[in-house]
């Protein structure tokens, strides 16, 4: 076993005794987020709902005017909940409906106006780093088969699709604004997503637009329901579905990464990691089944037009899907019923993925961002280095690695302050690295995989020459990122690896 060094704060060294630590990020045991899961009560989760559906359908393209049915009505009462919620808050939620006039297939020729509605919980510290929760507020029915989008005066309960997803996100505002963060938290009501992820567009714009630096964004659509259309039962578990590679990912990019790893370490895929181990953590009996996936096949919620912007985002599900209760008028045919009815939504089972909602928001909120600008070398060494640059309130890292077909990190050493962290004896080719941040009280950030492939950072990083990073072949980086030794055969004119 080697020693353990510090130099100047800036290198740290450490040797493997070959034996895995079985920890996971975040690694740190924090009583607060014990106390926040529990003040998340399955009871107020169903007076939502049940309001929710009392509005009797919420198409977006429905009665915007009626105080009792409709849109516009479900709309009001949400920005009713969360001017309360702020209220008793001292005023600690900023309230706003941001809109947008959409047209297309499912939208009036003339275009209909989208609306969400949104909470803003300023963070203290790090107020432009920002944790997102949606869900989707907007309802349909099975008038729109035949492409008759337009017949929206039938009831669209819309119980668990997705009144269940925004009973959750008003929860976690009532939760979590008792408590201070680092980070601004946001939680949005959105609309047209059955339309065509319009309500989605308009928030992830919002955060563009105002300059945001999000972290993770969190979709709820279709999380209280745990018994499936095939008679499979589980409250126990809660898919969550993350991107493989990135949205916006350039070509030149893809072939840094397809070489060099990355397809399973998007900035996406580690925060669904770390819900994974949140809830292993804090939460009794349920868990998270990650799926490699950016949402079901063929399917898509309202985290994808955060992708698109460059923004981490994952979407949660329930684990059973009863397909009769989805999209469909309420009815009874050959003794099967179906409709989204408030019948078919588990609220204990919606109140534990509420949970982990909001445990998530609060750590990564606490929590300084990952580390940016993250490098790795060791190509042709015993040795793996890893450099990065300081992030803001970070006051220790963790270095992480694992197999590369393991789908958890595993191994973790503590690299104190430092910026580079030299792994002794611990090969670059047989396994995936990663940092994360630690703050001065423990709370730690998702996992940041090296290059632009794993950067939670929106834009480009750049290297040397200012242009970005992943874009060249890694023979142009040969002391910071690829750690190739100077004078390689030419990779980058033959457009394949050498035989080294």
């Amino acid at each position: 076993m080697h020693s353990i060094r510090i130099v100047a704060g800036l290198v740290f060294l450490v040797g493997w005794t070959g034996v895995s630590t079985a920890t996971t990020s975040p690694k740190n045991e924090h009583p607060e987020l014990h106390a926040i899961a529990g003040e998340v009560q399955a009871a107020n989760l169903h007076s939502t709902d049940a309001t929710l559906v009392a509005f009797g359908t919420r198409n977006t393209l429905s009665d915007t005017k009626s105080d009792t049915r409709g849109i516009g009505a479900a709309r009001r009462w949400v920005k009713s909940r969360f001017e309360a919620i702020s209220k008793d808050c001292d005023s600690c939620l900023q309230v706003v409906t941001p809109s947008q006039v959409f047209t297309g297939p499912r939208m009036p020729k003339a275009g209909a106006e989208v609306m969400d509605v949104v909470a803003i919980q300023r963070g203290t510290t790090d107020p432009n780093r920002v944790i997102v929760i949606t869900a989707h507020l907007d309802s349909i029915n099975s008038n729109w088969k035949g492409g008759n989008w337009l017949n929206v005066s039938g009831d669209a309960p819309g119980a668990n699709d997705d009144g269940a997803g925004v009973a959750a996100i008003i929860e976690a505002a009532r939760v979590l604004s008792k408590y201070k963060f680092a980070a601004t938290l946001v939680y949005s009501a959105d609309s047209g997503e059955e339309q065509g992820l319009f309500g989605g567009q308009i928030i992830a714009q919002y955060a563009a637009d105002h300059g945001w630096n999000v972290e993770a964004e969190l979709n709820n659509d279709m999380v209280g329901n745990s018994h499936g259309g095939n008679g499979a039962y589980d409250p126990h578990t809660i898919r969550i579905f993350s991107e493989d590679t990135k949205t916006n990912e350039t070509p030149e990019q893809a072939i840094y990464r397809r070489y060099h790893g990355g397809e399973v370490d998007s900035p996406s895929r580690n925060i669904a990691r770390y819900m994974s181990t949140l809830a292993q953590q804090y939460l009794d009996d349920f868990h998270v089944r990650m799926v490699y996936l950016t949402d079901r096949w063929g399917r898509s919620g309202d985290q994808v037009p955060f992708l698109e912007q460059g923004f981490p985002a994952v979407r949660l599900s329930e684990s059973n899907e009863n397909y009769d209760r989805q999209h469909q008028n309420v009815r009874v045919e050959n003794g099967v019923h179906y409709g989204d009815v408030l019948s078919g939504v588990d609220f204990d089972y919606l109140a534990q993925v509420t949970r982990l909602n909001v445990i998530g928001m609060a750590s990564m909120a606490h929590a300084p961002m990952p580390p940016d600008h993250l490098g790795i070398k060791g190509a042709v060494a015993y040795n793996t280095t890893l450099s990065w640059q300081s992030s803001p309130n970070a006051a220790s890292y963790y270095t992480w690695w694992r197999e590369t077909t393991a789908p958890q990190w595993s191994e973790e050493r503590d690299a104190g302050s430092a910026t580079t962290v030299v792994l002794k004896d611990i090969i670059l080719d047989d396994y995936f690295f990663g940092i994360s941040a630690v703050s001065t009280d423990g709370w730690e950030s998702p996992v940041e995989f090296p290059g632009v492939a794993g950067s939670f950072a929106r834009s480009p990083q750049l290297g040397t020459d200012g242009k970005p990073v992943d874009t060249l072949y890694p023979s142009h980086f040969p002391a910071r990122f690829s750690g190739e030794p100077v004078g390689l055969p030419s990779w980058r004119a033959a457009s394949k690896p050498s035989a080294h």
